[in-house]
This record gives structure tokens, C-alpha cells and sequence, in this order.
């Protein structure tokens, strides 16, 4: 945003150094852990930066708690099966969508999730520095050599011998000089800002009744057939219609036409804000989605109150304290996965994972959200390696793809597929003495089978 202010000039100053590692990890949300924990089983140091004070990012902190297809091996598969060990995570179920079925990993319980998070970095031997803000990479010309720190402790940096930047938005990439796209590239259109929140006191079992009887009202949907299944097995997408009446009711304009409801460990979860146009980077923006999407809330959970059974005593349980941000910054790495890509299935040679997540795309001027499964498809490790900088790789939602197929690479399974295969890139590129961009993918790829992560869309079911 440009305006007249006038800009200061900071004096020059020594920063010192806090640690040193092999392999830094900036964003410990639902990314970076799987990068640390995949490079620490390496055998290499690694320091994972998290700027708030718990792990697992939107899939907890944002109460997200759902990925957007199924887990199909590697890390991401053994997390969810030690969380459902401990009764954190129900069992997998399938969503009918408008396109065809779509298998989904159940809800995790977010806090439990926090835990697990932690202590699986904790025994991997990783250092995790909380309520830490990384500010700046470290360069030595167009290497990437560590990241500069604020926290209580002032301004200091870690030095480290690779980078992998999993900060959603590309951070590190964007301030080391890699070039990106934002959003779509052309308008810089990106996908809208969203929020979680939860209901108290909601009679589940009455809601799902009337969802099996009402197919018309919730077309996208999954229904246990065992009231015991209700903690993490309800998913309910649609209420179109309703949404609709409600508005012409009360003379109200409600920011989406079609909401989803979804239970995890018996708290039922609300994702229904939406706020167009929001530059996901710039500060004055996100304050003002926020004050919008409060108003949003209350709005929602009188229309959820009024209309829908099982609601009738609800009230506000919890909100996100994070928006929900889709869509920023695409680095643009020594390949640009395509939404025809995506759509296609096209194989790579040099993928590091199969994926199976649902086309989901909220549209850039707010009409109906896309939500469609679509067969597996394939990531290039090349999507990971941002050009014109060296000794840094990007995993999450900001790896190289364009806008369509950022509609499936952004959800989670895919962004913990891409943390995955970083860690385990960095770590072959440190132990055989090359840099990431030059690693012999081979290896890698033989590191994540070991893993029993699949590779190839043919290995998913």
C-alpha cells in the first residue's frame, strides 16, 4: 500500500547469534513440523521458529482440525494414527460431494494435537523456539544462511546450513529475492480469509437426523450410521437455500451462500466467514477482515440458532484467536504445478508425493465454494526449489503452483507431504555435500518409500 508517511532509517548494528543448525524450519504450523521431524530422523540438528506458542498452525491454533482428503502414508499418516491412539482422532470417513466421494481423514482434536506435535519434535531431538518471529534470512550473496529472530530476547539470528521456509506466505523466499506471484497473478485476486469457530451445547444427534432427512438442504455431506461416530464423523456442507431465505427474512446479507459444519471430539465447528479481496501481507487489512468477520459470527450463529435443528440452545463455544488465510504468495520454483496438472494427474519424475486431497476453491468474487474430488495426482520436488536463491526450499501452501492448482496443494495433507519431502531433501543434500537445488532426488525419493509415503497416484487407492 503506498501512501505519504515518511519512512525512517534504522542505524547499522551488530546481531548476534543465537544457535546454529544443519536445517532451520521457519512456521511450526501444519508444514514445518513435518520438515523438522522428517530432517531430524536424518541425524541432522535442526531448529524449528514458530511465532506463536503452539504447534500445528490453522489445523489447531486456527481450529481448522481437518485435512481436505485422506493421509496416505509418511509422517503425516503415522500422526494421525498415534492421535487416534489416544483418542484424538476419529476414524476416516467419506464425503459425497457433488462430483463423486471423497475419502477424508477425520477431525483431530486440535489440543491433543498440540501435544503430540510437541513431543514428537521434542524426542526427534528438535529445538523448538516459541513465540518467535522470524523477520529477515540471513544471506551470503544468494545463499540463504540462516534467519534473523525478534522476540523477548531482541533481535538475534540462527545460523544454518539450509532453510526450509513453511510460513504459509513464503517469507523467507519473498525477502531472500525469490521471485513469486500473488494470488492468481494477473489481478492479484486470492482466494477470501476465513475463520473457525465453535458451538457449545448443539443436540449433534438431532442434526444429523434432520441432515439424512434433508438431502436437498446439505448435498455435500458425511452421516455416521452409529450415534457413537457422531464425535468425529459429522460433515455437513450446503444450507444454500435456507442461507438464502434467511436473508430475505430479515433484510440481512450474509457474506456465504454455502457453510460447513463438521464435529471433532463432540464440539461442533463452524466454518462460515468469508471476507473478499483480503491481502493476506498487509496488516491494515487483516485488522479490518477481523472486525468484519466478528460481526459475521454473530450473524451465522443466529441464523444456525433459528433455523437448523439441534441449535436450539447453542451458543458460542470458542473462536479462533488466527484468520484463516488461503491463498498469498506462489514462489515460483524450477517448476509451476498447474491446475491442469492437478486435474490431469500428470506423473513426475521427480515427485516426492502422491497426493489425493479435494479440488477445494473458494472463489475470488464469492460465489459458491468448489469442493470436488478428483483423482490423486503427483508434486514435483522441483515445485520446492524457488529460483534465483540457493540453499533454501519452500513446502506449504506457497510452493510453486499457479492458482487452480493451489485449489488442491493448499490443504493439508499436501502442504505435510511437501514439509515431509523438504526435511528429507535437506538433510540428503547436508550428508552428501550438494545443495538442495542439485540433491539427487533419487535419494530422496528412496528415503520417503522407507517412510512408506507413496510417490506415484497409482500407489493411492
Amino acid at each position: 500500500m503506498s501512501n505519504n508517511l515518511p519512512n525512517i532509517t534504522e542505524p547499522a548494528r551488530e546481531i548476534p547469534c543465537l544457535l546454529e543448525a544443519d536445517i532451520v524450519v521457519v512456521g511450526g504450523g501444519t508444514t514445518g513440523p513435518m520438515a523438522a521431524l522428517a530432517a531430524a530422523r536424518q541425524g541432522r540438528s535442526v531448529v524449528l521458529i514458530e511465532r506463536f506458542g503452539s504447534l500445528g498452525g490453522n489445523m489447531t491454533l486456527g481450529l481448522n482440525t481437518k485435512p481436505s482428503g485422506v493421509l496416505s502414508g509418511g509422517l503425516p499418516l503415522e500422526l494421525w494414527n498415534l492421535a487416534r491412539s489416544v483418542g484424538g482422532v476419529g476414524a476416516d470417513y467419506v464425503a459425497t460431494t457433488k462430483v463423486k466421494d471423497v475419502k477424508i481423514a477425520s477431525p483431530c482434536d486440535p489440543e491433543i494435537m498440540k501435544m503430540l506435535l510437541t513431543r514428537l519434535l521434542h524426542e526427534a531431538g528438535v529445538r523448538v523456539l516459541f513465540e518467535t518471529v522470524v523477520s529477515a534470512p540471513v544471506m551470503q550473496g544468494s545463499d540463504v544462511a540462516g534467519v534473523i529472530i525478534e522476540g523477548k530476547g531482541g533481535r538475534q539470528y540462527v545460523g544454518a546450513k539450509v532453510v526450509v521456509d513453511c510460513s504459509a506466505d513464503a517469507d523467507v523466499a519473498a525477502a531472500a529475492g525469490a521471485p513469486y506471484v500473488l494470488g492468481d497473478g494477473d489481478a492479484h485476486a486470492v482466494q477470501p480469509v476465513s475463520m473457525y469457530y465453535t458451538l457449545s451445547n448443539v443436540n449433534v444427534k438431532r442434526l444429523a437426523e434432520w441432515a439424512q432427512a434433508n438431502p436437498e438442504e446439505v448435498p455435500a455431506r458425511a452421516i455416521p450410521e452409529n450415534d457413537e461416530d457422531l464425535d468425529y464423523g459429522l460433515w455437513l456442507t450446503g444450507f444454500n437455500n435456507l442461507i438464502r431465505a434467511y436473508q430475505e427474512e430479515k433484510g440481512v446479507k450474509l457474506q456465504r451462500d454455502n457453510i460447513t459444519l463438521k464435529t471433532a471430539n463432540g464440539v461442533l465447528y463452524v466454518n462460515a466467514t468469508r471476507v473478499l479481496g483480503v491481502d493476506g501481507l498487509s496488516p491494515l487489512e487483516m485488522s479490518d477482515a477481523m472486525l468484519e468477520i466478528y460481526r459475521q459470527i454473530e450473524a451465522y450463529t443466529a441464523f444456525l440458532v433459528e433455523k437448523i435443528p439441534g441449535f436450539e440452545h447453542a451458543h458460542i463455544g470458542q473462536i479462533a484467536p488466527v484468520i484463516g488465510v488461503r491463498e498469498t504468495r506462489h514462489i515460483r520454483g524450477e517448476y509451476l504445478l498447474t491446475g491442469q496438472d492437478v486435474i490431469d494427474c500428470v506423473p513426475f519424475e521427480d515427485t516426492i508425493g502422491a497426493d489425493n486431497c479435494a479440488m477445494d476453491v473458494h472463489d475470488v468474487k464469492g460465489s459458491d465454494v468448489d469442493f470436488q474430488g478428483l483423482g490423486p495426482y503427483e508434486i514435483p520436488y522441483r515445485c520446492l526449489v524457488p529460483l534465483e536463491v540457493n540453499q533454501l526450499l519452500v513446502a506449504g501452501r506457497c510452493i510453486s503452483a499457479d492458482h487452480v492448482a493451489h485449489g488442491r496443494t493448499r490443504n493439508m495433507p499436501a502442504c505435510m507431504a511437501t514439509g515431509q519431502a523438504a526435511g528429507v531433501a535437506a538433510a540428503v543434500a547436508i550428508a552428501s555435500g550438494t545443495s538442495v537445488r542439485d540433491v539427487d532426488v533419487a535419494k530422496v525419493q528412496e528415503i520417503l518409500r522407507k517412510m512408506d509415503m507413496p510417490l506415484k497416484a497409482a500407489e493411492i487407492a
